[in-house]
């Protein structure tokens, strides 16, 4: 009964976004000729999809998009590490939160697109800039994440583990640790689609391979279905990578209640 009630919003909901995008698909393909919009400006989805295929066979976009998860993949898992590792520090280091916080965030501050040229420099036209833009993207969001969700641990916790004579290693992974894994998950979220933009960004400046510089070249060539193409594949692999998160996150944490759908209780 319980789950006949869960079922039926999440079946509205999943008809509703494909009526959306149907809508928007219908929208994309004859909107730009009734608004007489050019193609050159916003193509139609016909022209979008030949243009799919033609990149398919010619231009190696099975290629490009392979090398683009790969730096995605790297970028995310190394800038992830990163900053759950420096999260942690931090969070149970107070003295150490103090001396570095602000360089930690001078660094997030600072425009992540002007780190890509100057990589480029030190590292020529290879995939450690993208990676390096993308670990300087992710990094932050799980960092603060993780440090917040550790000095926030209920003190009572910490305090009856320290009475009955547990180590400080004993206190992280029976108490600091799996109180910071929902909120990690929650910076993980947001650092697999900044991950993304990060290779994307780099790729722009000084990429020789990947969807930023299929992008890249398409708009030199003033191909505007090439660029169409680009970003929709970003899309595919960013919400890809999202959506690996949240299955990695559900088995995790797994022992977490599963959220209501519609407000039942």
């Amino acid at each position: 009964m319980n789950g006949d009630a869960q079922s039926a919003p999440r079946l509205k909901g999943f008809g509703a976004s494909m009526l959306l995008l149907v809508a928007f698909l219908a929208a994309w393909q004859w909107g730009p000729g009734l608004l007489h919009v050019p193609a050159f400006i916003v193509p139609p989805l016909s022209d979008v999809a030949h243009e799919f295929v033609r990149a398919w066979r010619f231009e190696h976009l099975l290629l490009h998009t392979g090398v683009t998860i790969a730096e995605v993949l790297a970028g995310f898992i190394l800038g992830s590490l990163l900053g759950a590792v420096v999260g942690y520090l931090l969070g149970m280091s107070p003295v150490a939160e103090f001396a570095l916080s602000p360089y930690i965030l001078a660094l997030q501050i600072a425009p992540k697109v002007a780190f890509a040229p100057l990589f480029i420099l030190w590292m020529g036209f290879t995939v450690y800039p993208k990676i390096l833009v993308a670990i300087l993207i992710v990094f932050f969001p799980v960092m603060v994440n993780v440090l917040t969700a550790v000095r926030t641990v209920d003190p009572d916790l910490v305090n009856l583990a320290r009475a009955f004579k547990a180590t400080r290693v004993q206190i992280f992974w029976k108490i600091e640790f799996p109180t910071s894994m929902p909120p990690m998950f929650a910076g993980l979220r947001i650092g697999a689609t900044l991950a993304v933009v990060g290779v994307v960004v780099g790729e722009l400046v000084g990429g020789n391979a990947g969807l930023g510089y299929l992008l890249s070249f398409g708009e030199g060539q003033a191909n505007t279905p090439m660029v169409f193409v680009s970003i929709v594949m970003l899309t595919v692999v960013g919400g890809i990578a999202y959506l690996g998160v949240i299955l990695i996150e559900r088995r995790v944490l797994h022992y977490l209640p599963a959220r209501r759908v519609g407000g039942n209780v």
